[in-house]
């Protein structure tokens, strides 16, 4: 070897893992790009309490015949690709419903969110969304795939690291109590 690419490759393995794999990723191809997407791809976490919603009619019954409808979120997934500056996630749910016997006609709405969280636990961005259903008596279940799509831009790529993706559907104040109630 020269002299020249011996002083090269010496400068590069003092640099440290982050700052050598932010330079593969600048000058990298697809499939680089992609192991290097797949090694920072954070995985989405079910936020506790929030894998569960029993919505029940309004008033004041709460007993088994109130419930309008059950959903649980039941599989989450993330999938990345990177670009130069910044990481695109897509999020997918999995969300499954079922009417109770206080269904009523028309759409039921299911709220879920996405929040992407820094590695002191902040939310860095997050969305609200709503899953629709067409239930009723006569056809009770539902399930849905839903997808939701975040960007993240960076500096480096080893910022990276400390992200991560929490999920859930949403309930009202009311029923993450009948949650924990049920849990317990």
């Amino acid at each position: 070897m020269s002299a020249a690419i011996m002083s090269a490759f010496a400068a590069v393995s003092r640099l440290g893992p982050a700052v050598a794999l932010a330079l593969a990723v600048a000058g990298c191809g697809g499939s680089e790009r992609k192991e290097t997407a797949q090694a920072f791809c954070p995985s989405p976490l079910t936020v506790q309490d929030a894998q569960r919603i029993t919505r029940f009619r309004p008033g004041a019954g709460r007993d088994p015949r109130d419930v309008v409808f059950e959903a649980a979120l039941t599989d989450s997934v993330t999938q990345c690709k990177i670009s130069r500056n910044r990481m695109d996630i897509d999020v997918f749910l999995r969300i499954a419903v079922n009417a109770g016997p206080s269904i009523g006609s028309g759409t039921t709405q299911v709220p879920f969110f996405v929040r992407v969280l820094d590695g002191q636990g902040n939310v860095v961005t997050g969305r609200d969304e709503l899953a629709d259903y067409k239930l009723s008596p006569a056809s009770p279940r539902g399930a849905s795939r839903e997808e939701m799509g975040i960007a993240l831009p960076f500096a480096s790529v080893s910022d990276l690291g400390g992200y991560r993706i929490a999920v859930g559907l949403k309930p009202t104040p009311e029923e993450l109590e009948f949650n924990r109630r049920a849990g317990r």
